[in-house]
């Protein structure tokens, strides 16, 4: 009887704890109402893929992939990246397991071996941009673009960082030695929040931002369009 409870108690153990990370998981950030028109196809092609979503546009020579924040719908940024899409770089937005890319870095792996592009370039928002910094860190692409995000690893492509100036989640101590990684060019918006990158709402320990969300999603684009040109 001892022995048999002896090896109970460990299998309660890890029952326990995938219970807690499963309740966890199951509370995310939802994409708002207002994203779910970037879905629509016009100019830009959206659909939906063994990965989540493509957002094809106009230009055929290089693509964006992108790992959402940690614990965000991937639709939430749809916005964001359907007027990337529109203005000049393809979109593959990747769905990750649990809503957490650390369990999902190497997905962007299957979608190069998927499409073929000249340019392909990788980034991501916050816990996003971090996994898909060390991705590139071990893989050769063409550039890292982090929002509200920095690397933690060497990195050989040049990377862009864009941060608002009253994001409250951020580390800006791990910004400000984001260039001992590698090349970086760092952007801020002004008036921008950690959450408005993407469309789900106030983030918990976020500041309130004092441009609109729009206007965000905006000039995060026209910034990173100008840096890929």
């Amino acid at each position: 009887m001892k022995r048999k409870i002896l090896w109970l108690i460990p299998v309660a153990v890890l029952l326990a704890f995938a219970a807690a990370f499963l309740l966890y998981t199951s509370v995310y950030y939802h994409a708002s109402d207002d994203a779910l028109p970037a879905l629509g196809s016009d100019t830009v092609i959206v659909t939906e893929t063994d990965y989540g979503w493509f957002f094809d546009g106009p230009d055929a020579g290089r693509a964006l992939i992108f790992y959402p924040g940690a614990k965000v719908e991937e639709t939430a940024y749809a916005p964001l990246l359907h007027a990337l899409a529109d203005a000049g770089i393809d979109v593959c937005l990747v769905r990750m397991p649990f809503h957490m890319a650390v369990f999902g870095m190497d997905r962007a792996t299957g979608i190069m071996e998927q499409v073929e592009y000249d340019d392909w370039y990788i980034g991501g928002h916050s816990l996003g941009g971090a996994v898909a910094a060390n991705y590139a860190a071990d893989h050769d692409l063409n550039g890292v673009i982090l929002l509200a995000s920095y690397p933690t690893k060497d990195v050989d492509e040049p990377m862009l960082i864009i941060y608002g100036s009253e994001d409250g989640v951020l580390n800006l101590a791990r910004i400000a030695e984001a260039e001992r990684y590698g090349k970086v060019d760092k952007i801020v918006i002004e008036g921008g929040n950690h959450a408005g990158f993407g469309s789900y709402g106030a983030q918990r320990g976020d500041n309130a931002a004092a441009v609109t969300e729009d206007e965000q999603q905006r000039l995060t684009a026209e910034s990173i369009l100008s840096w890929l040109s």
